[in-house]
């Protein structure tokens, strides 16, 4: 019976319920960013530069491709032939400079924001006059 009132006190704790929030949240937030990287910046990057931006289909090829097999990233994927896809390596390290600076700018703009809700630090209380008087006698000592 112990092992499962431990459990029980290990499953309802504040830092497990919390872990778990975060990770349902941190799944739906990294859907949103995804989104935004690929649906917002990644198009308005590649209007920048004048054209698609997909390395996926730079690779070379590592054994034999059978006849009526394209030679596609996708087709060769599927057909099992051994490819050295250093272009999907590319993109997707792109991909993940771009979502870390999204990310980066959100987390400052919500910095931000948080910074300006917070009250400003009350001024520090005035020193009781009779620590300043034996502050006072302290130092006329020491001289």
């Amino acid at each position: 019976m112990s092992v499962l009132k431990e459990f029980r006190d290990f499953a309802v704790k504040g830092n497990v319920i919390d872990l778990a929030v975060g990770v349902i949240i941190g799944g739906a937030f990294g859907k949103i960013v995804d989104s935004l990287v690929n649906d917002i910046v990644m198009p308005v990057i590649s209007t920048l530069l004048g054209g698609h931006i997909d390395f996926t289909n730079l690779f070379v090829v590592l054994g034999q491709v059978p006849d009526g097999v394209p030679r596609t990233f996708d087709a060769l994927k599927k057909a099992g032939v051994p490819i050295f896809a250093y272009g999907n390596f590319i993109t997707i390290s792109i991909n993940f400079i771009l979502l870390a600076f999204v990310i980066f700018q959100m987390v400052k703009i919500v910095n931000r924001v948080r910074l300006m809700d917070e009250p400003p630090a009350p001024p520090a209380p005035p020193t009781p006059e009779d620590i300043v008087l034996l502050r006072e006698i302290r130092d006329s000592l020491k001289k």
